[in-house]
């Protein structure tokens, strides 16, 4: 966009602490909340019901590369919504930004995530790639003609981020089709109002597959990081998306990564994140890199309870957040 200038000479990237104190602060935080035992492990979907509550996994991916793990962060499970950031960006690298920002919006909905109330307050409109109904509208935008080529774009995708091929677990994506006829009357909803651009059951089937990918909380650390690294992954080198979608992604991410509950965790950690039912958070400091949990008990609002009390140590200890600043110069007064 011609008039979207940015110098990327002034961009202020800072750096990750020295690799020692980042090990000991991620294991100060894993010791600190493996012990939380609140929140439950979602049951909505059977298939997730069977999460062993006990797993905790916290993984740090800066943007050069190195990588810090604890717990049991190489445990793979499915990425559920976490996914919309990166078919988000996916689509916006695919069809421009400001094509997706006029079709699917960026607004915070204030409801839950998977609302239909939302969609009627709003004459239709999807109001963020983030809830079911934009993920369901981002997700029928990515191309291909049928729902195979964009399944085949989708898991390409997120392999990308991930920087290695993403299976599928077919007993999650079973047991989520057997069940997801809410987000089917979703996306009927939005076809009643001209906002889904594939045929509606087709487009959820794509985005049920997209939340049934396997991945760890590692892997979601390196996405993060590929985001954070202005679209290129920093493990594996590969450009995934133009660095300006990243930004754009981001700003998603901070008003409404967290659904109702985004305003709280931007206001106490102070970064862009991402929540699943699953109990995986990816969460970004542009320029430095990804702090990436896992842990399957979520609070009301469907995110780790655990996951979001290590990242809001993590924030502050490893001096992520984005809204924090100390004077150039102390003064005496």
């Amino acid at each position: 966009m011609s008039d979207d200038f940015q110098n990327p000479d002034l961009i202020s990237t800072g750096r990750l602490p020295r690799e020692e104190l980042v090990v000991q602060l991620m294991q100060d935080a894993y010791d600190r909340y493996v012990g939380v035992d609140r929140g439950a492990v979602a049951d909505y979907i059977p298939a997730l019901a069977d999460a062993d509550p006990a797993l905790f996994g916290l993984s740090i991916v800066s943007v050069t590369g190195a990588s810090h793990s604890v717990g049991d962060a190489l445990h793979e499970f499915s990425i559920q919504s976490v996914s919309k950031a990166f078919v988000f960006a996916l689509v916006c690298d695919a069809l421009g930004p400001e094509a997706v920002l006029e079709k699917v919006g960026v607004n915070n909905t204030g409801l839950a995530f998977n609302s239909v109330m939302a969609l009627e307050l709003n004459g239709g409109s999807p109001m963020n790639p983030l809830v079911n109904a934009g993920a369901l509208a981002t997700t029928s935008l990515v191309p291909g003609a049928t729902a195979a080529d964009k399944w085949a774009f989708v898991q390409a995708g997120l392999s990308a981020f991930a920087g290695r091929p993403l299976v599928l677990d077919d007993d999650v994506y079973a047991s989520e089709a057997a069940h997801n006829r809410r987000n089917q009357a979703i996306a009927r909803l939005l076809e009643s109002y001209g906002r889904i651009a594939h045929d509606p059951l087709e487009a959820t089937d794509v985005y049920t597959r997209q939340c049934s990918l396997l991945v760890s909380a590692t892997d979601l650390a390196v996405m993060g990081a590929t985001l954070a690294d202005g679209g290129v992954n920093p493990v594996t080198g590969e450009r995934v998306v133009d660095p300006s979608v990243c930004r754009y992604v981001l700003a998603a991410l901070a008003t409404s990564g967290l659904y109702e509950r985004s305003g709280e965790w931007l206001f106490s950690i102070g970064l862009p994140g991402k929540s699943g039912v699953s109990g995986g958070i990816v969460t970004i400091a542009p320029g430095k890199g990804s702090l990436s949990t896992f842990s399957p008990r979520l609070d009301a609002a469907g995110n780790s309870v655990r996951g979001g009390l290590a990242t809001r140590y993590l924030s502050g200890a490893l001096g992520l957040n984005l809204f924090a600043s100390r004077p150039e110069v102390e003064r005496e007064g």
